[in-house]
């Protein structure tokens, strides 16, 4: 049970997981590169793509936005990432939006692994 509560963590706020299993190293540098990555594509104008399951490749960029936890939920009530399609640094903002929840949940496959005794 303590291992998906760990999981949970890891998911809501980037490097949590491995901070609470005492990696610290590793969750600090999961906890400032992953939301920076996030903020980054959000300064470059990207979108957080909404869910709509007529379109399978929005939707899928949307599961990867998702993946970043709290910073997406907190960004996506603020009404940050509406993204600017003329914007020249648009998809280069998506790249980076969409990597960084991607990252993420490798990053709680690990936290998973650490707390299985697999690593």
């Amino acid at each position: 049970m303590v291992t998906y509560l760990i999981c949970a963590a890891a998911w809501a706020v980037p490097g949590a997981g491995h901070l609470w299993l005492g990696r610290t190293r590793k969750g600090v540098i999961f906890l400032i590169t992953l939301p920076l990555m996030f903020a980054c594509g959000l300064w470059l104008e990207g979108r957080l793509f909404p869910f709509d399951l007529t379109q399978p490749l929005v939707a899928l960029a949307a599961f990867a936005d998702v993946g970043l936890g709290v910073p997406y939920l907190a960004a996506k009530a603020a009404g940050a990432g509406a993204g600017r399609v003329i914007a020249e640094t648009f998809e280069y903002g998506n790249a980076f939006l969409i990597v960084s929840g991607l990252l993420n949940m490798l990053v709680v496959l690990d936290a998973f692994d650490v707390a299985q005794g697999r690593k």
